[in-house]
């Protein structure tokens, strides 16, 4: 039998949520506190990534953060703040980044990136809306030997992870970006990746949602929820009361606001991502990620976006200048005669990814909350799970065996 179940945020997550409790047979409903059009799941490279199999926690990452700490234009910025949940969240991701535990992450990584890039092609096949989506690959474009040697041996261990991964030299880079001049001295290769154009995907499917009956509650904001027996009674909003047999918690780094309301303490922060959109030919063909720099390239459908860094400098949605330079930056160092003009910087757009401490999403039940299902801190791999995470979700709340073990992403965990 369906049940009535309210989503709480209405990005990539919320939505693909929606898609997947709909096909089961379940009434939706979708909260957000926006009109739905921007965020994080519109600004977002649009990669979905198996490649992306190392957890942001990673040996070095906070040696790498000290070092950018006072340098508001590197990748990785850390605002330095004396603030309780970041110290201790900053505590569990030095705990979480050690050899023993990436190794324990990354067949888990690499397995829900891989369902999710099946789930992509899944919708794709049902001509249910249209979206771009291409499968093409990936190229990890370096400059410096070391930084080549070092994307080289995470790829080594994506072929053992059963990956097409390949090592190419300037030269042979000819054959995948024949019409841009690449200032590198090779690339690393993924075949595993596909990506994707966000701005498009978005309304299509929350036009198709719409049609399959589900309810949207656009420019509302949950103020308080009321728990009876571990249980999610009402939920009110600015401007209704509701009531719902489970709960979906899928409003990224807005999340734990709402979980200390139940009591319950979900570490994440947010981490802070821009993007600028070049709508003029480029001549790029194919997704990149800048190695040293930190920036992602795609082309997308009638424009090429760069985007990139990391800023963990809590909930704002303020541009830092130094950053958009940053990306225009590396744009023009990376790629020979590619210059990103003042008015494509003028445009740039940011949105927050909610990072936890160990670089794994929270997609689960609480033992404080029986009818919540978590479903968020997917970091820089929102975009990538969306399908995967929808479709864990649905089935936790059908009651049905789940596709993958979801011990890992426990909300409950420690760290």
């Amino acid at each position: 039998m369906g049940k009535n179940v309210v989503i709480i945020g209405g990005g990539i997550i919320g939505l693909c949520s929606a898609y997947y409790l709909v096909k089961a047979g379940h009434q939706v409903t979708v909260i957000d506190k926006s009109d739905m059009t921007s965020g994080a799941s519109f600004v977002n490279a649009g990669y979905i990534t198996p490649s992306h199999f190392i957890p942001l926690a990673a040996p070095g990452m906070i040696s790498k953060g000290i070092k950018w700490m006072f340098n508001s234009a590197s990748p990785f910025y850390v605002k330095p703040r004396l603030d309780k949940d970041f110290l201790q969240w900053t505590w569990a991701f030095n705990k979480s980044a050690t050899a023993s535990k990436v190794e324990r992450a990354i067949p888990i990584i690499k397995a829900i990136n891989l369902l999710s890039r099946d789930l992509y092609e899944a919708l794709q096949s049902t001509s249910e809306f249209n979206f771009h989506y291409e499968h093409k690959g990936l190229l990890m474009c370096y400059k410096t030997d070391a930084a080549g040697e070092e994307e080289w041996e995470v790829g080594q261990r994506g072929i053992q992870e059963g990956l097409q991964v390949k090592h190419l030299s300037k030269t042979d880079l000819k054959d995948y970006e024949p019409n841009v001049d690449l200032n590198v001295a090779g690339a690393v290769y993924y075949e595993s990746d596909a990506h994707m154009t966000p701005g498009e995907f978005m309304p299509a499917m929350l036009d198709f949602l719409k049609q399959e009956g589900v309810t949207f509650l656009a420019n509302e904001t949950v103020e308080d929820i009321s728990v009876n027996n571990k249980k999610i009674s009402k939920i009110k909003t600015n401007k209704r009361e509701l009531q719902a047999d489970e709960v979906v918690l899928a409003a990224g780094s807005w999340s734990p606001l709402l979980t200390q309301k139940l009591g319950l303490k979900i570490p994440v922060q947010a981490g802070k991502g821009y993007r600028i959109n070049v709508h003029r030919a480029t001549g790029i063909q194919m997704p990149a990620i800048l190695v040293e720099a930190k920036v992602a390239v795609t082309p997308m459908q009638g424009f090429t976006r760069f985007a990139g860094t990391m800023e963990l400098g809590g909930i704002n949605h303020t541009i830092n200048p130094k950053r958009v330079q940053a990306i225009a930056n590396a744009a023009a160092s990376y790629y020979n005669d590619m210059t990103i003009d003042a008015k494509e910087m003028a445009d740039a757009d940011c949105g927050l990814r909610p990072c936890t401490p160990d670089g794994l999403p929270y997609i689960g039940k609480s033992k404080v909350c029986d009818n919540l299902t978590i479903a968020t801190g997917h970091a820089m791999m929102g975009w990538s799970l969306g399908p995967a995470t929808g479709k864990l979700v649905s089935e936790i709340i059908s009651d049905k065996k789940t596709t993958l073990n979801l011990d890992a992403f426990h909300p409950d965990r420690t760290f």
